[in-house]
């Protein structure tokens, strides 16, 4: 479903992503992991089409979406789960996860304004799917609390029910583990396994090695904006490079 072919992206004279390549298959959950400055989010952004890659190209369903931006990728089914909790305030969980159906939306501006039949036919049809997204994450209680008064995990559970609100083909996920409790890692984890039990095509780029290799089919591994690994869970977790990615990290940390 989803390919990128040697991305590469530079800030001034730092190569971010050197020359990196995957593949997530439909119904499958694929994984990037690295430690921190491995070029994870920068891969990320040139997936979601925020950033421009300096050279490659990027396929969804075998359409070169390389020159496409977000709302154009996003109108082709793809979604984003962002690490930052990203929720309007001052609006409930229900209409804050009602956004994410606005990349279907048909009805113009002047349709809205006089709230004409095929408008309101259609702001029926987002509030059903958002009411069933939230169903779908567990939240279907919180519909109408404010959203900011949800705890942190919850509030990336809402960000997760938003982007499935608009029926994607592929949702990315950006570190969405970042910042939580052991609780809230451990039901996040469970929708993730139970969205992928559903064939929903996932992208998960995370830090966490044990968060990703629990879900993950196929991880790939980058240092240093290169693929120093790529394969199923088992072997990565093995893999002396991956191992000393890590450790050298955890080392620098420890000597700081």
């Amino acid at each position: 479903m989803l390919e990128a072919r040697g991305l590469t992206r530079r800030f001034g004279g730092v190569v971010a992503v050197d020359e990196v390549s995957l593949e997530v298959a439909e119904g499958e959950l694929a994984g990037v992991i690295g430690p921190n400055g491995a070029g994870k989010s920068t891969l990320f952004h040139l997936i979601t089409g925020h950033l421009r890659p300096d050279a490659g190209r990027i396929l969804f369903g075998g359409r070169d979406i390389t020159s496409l931006g977000p709302d154009r990728r996003a109108r082709l089914g793809i979604a984003i789960a962002f690490q930052a909790v990203r929720l309007f305030r001052g609006m409930s969980v229900l209409e804050n996860v009602m956004v994410g159906a606005h990349a279907w939306s048909r009805s113009g501006f002047w349709e809205a304004f006089f709230r004409l039949p095929r408008h309101r036919a259609e702001e029926r049809r987002i509030l059903d799917r958002a009411r069933r997204a939230l169903e779908r994450v567990g939240l279907g209680d919180s519909a109408d609390r404010p959203a900011e008064s949800l705890p942190l995990g919850q509030q990336r559970i809402v960000q997760v029910a938003r982007a499935l609100c608009g029926e994607p083909r592929l949702l990315l996920l950006d570190e969405p583990a970042s910042g939580l409790r052991a609780a809230e890692r451990e039901r996040l984890a469970q929708l993730l396994a139970s969205l992928r039990g559903e064939g929903l095509t996932m992208l998960l780029i995370e830090h966490d090695v044990a968060f990703v290799t629990r879900l993950a089919e196929r991880i790939t591994v980058l240092d240093h904006g290169r693929v120093i690994a790529r394969g199923p869970a088992a072997e990565i977790r093995d893999d002396p490079a991956v191992v000393a990615a890590y450790l050298g990290q955890a080392r620098e940390r420890a000597s700081a």
